[in-house]
């Protein structure tokens, strides 16, 4: 008899069931999230493992990652859909969701998942501290201008490197002000100097790396982009086509058919919204710094026919496209190209 095995993880248990391949339960149980002890547990099973199904999740490619080194047949499932199978559940539990999770992966309905390599996943944790201290500085620039707000203080616009002098300014004579002020003002200057140094070394890694290296030809794309792009994608050779990184990404119309009514509405939004994000941040500053390109020149045309929105996706979509190929070919970009540019 051939079993399949759900598991629905969580930080300190994880909670198993075991179905036949016939649909019975033939165990349901609870183990540490430990992929050795979650090993000997499965090996202790009297039959054969036709394989094991986790949601991805923050633990799930760790435990991925261990249960196959360690000989079994683990499957990453795509969460979208897992969620959207689970919800038909009246009752949520632990023990609900594993059996779920091991009726989807004896019906084969679901989509796999690549699990990301380790270096893969040390850029990600990379660029995730960089983005929180970034987040963290602008909310308490926010912060202090809020509450200079309430007595009339108007912060204006004012670049990064004056901002401190300019709060103090605002904040002299008033001592409770200054009192409120001064702590943030310290906490803001310890955050931008931590964000450089995390900057200096996202750069060098990203000068480092020769993938990175080659994608940083094409503009728009920095020393940030070029890694989130790596570190997303992971391995180029999962995608049969360098067109499917698009749909991978969100960056596809969604639709909504059913019998008379047919709707297409904005993109998808599904994938790495960190990714998305960078891509259209890209197309952003292709479309209105640097070199003309004949990219640039293909999204400007196109914006003159459907709006800048949606040029803007466009090209986020192509540079995605585009970014796979150049990796794939070991090539950087052409900046001469003449494609038809003809929307």
């Amino acid at each position: 008899m051939r079993l399949y095995i759900g598991l629905d993880v969580s930080l300190a248990k994880t909670a198993i069931c075991v179905i036949s391949e016939h649909g019975e339960i033939i165990k349901e149980a609870e183990a540490t999230s430990d992929p050795e002890i979650l090993a000997r547990w499965l090996s202790a099973l009297a039959h054969d493992i036709a394989a094991i199904g986790l949601e991805a999740g923050p633990m799930s490619q760790w435990l991925h990652r261990g249960l196959v080194e360690l000989g079994l047949d683990a499957v990453l499932m795509e969460t979208r859909q897992v969620k959207g199978a689970l919800k038909a559940m009246p009752i949520k539990t632990d023990r609900r969701d594993a059996e779920g999770i091991a009726r989807l992966l004896h019906l084969g309905w679901f989509r796999p998942v690549h699990c990301k390599s380790i270096s893969a996943q040390e850029t990600r944790a990379v660029l995730g501290a960089r983005r929180a201290i970034q987040q963290n500085m602008i909310a308490l620039e926010m912060s202090l201008r809020g509450l200079l707000r309430d007595f009339g203080l108007k912060v204006g616009a004012i670049s990064r490197g004056k901002f401190e002098a300019r709060i103090r300014d605002l904040a002299e004579g008033n001592l409770m002000l200054e009192t409120a002020t001064e702590p943030m003002l310290r906490a803001r200057a310890t955050l931008r100097q931590e964000l450089a140094a995390l900057e200096k070394q996202v750069r060098q890694l990203a000068q480092n790396d020769p993938v990175c290296h080659g994608l940083m030809t094409m503009p728009g794309i920095g020393a940030v982009v070029a890694p989130t792009f790596r570190a997303a994608v992971d391995d180029p050779a999962r995608f049969r086509s360098s067109k499917r990184v698009g749909p991978w990404v969100g960056l596809t119309p969604s639709r909504n058919q059913s019998g008379e009514r047919d709707v297409s509405g904005g993109i998808t939004k599904a994938g790495d919204v960190n990714l998305r994000r960078a891509l259209c941040q890209a197309a952003t500053v292709m479309m209105n710094r640097g070199r003309s390109t004949w990219l640039r020149t293909w999204g400007t045309q196109l914006a003159q026919c459907r709006g800048r929105k949606i040029a803007m996706v466009a090209l986020a979509r192509r540079i995605a496209v585009i970014l796979r190929r150049m990796w794939v070919d070991d090539t950087v970009f052409q900046l001469d190209a003449a494609p038809n540019t003809a929307c």
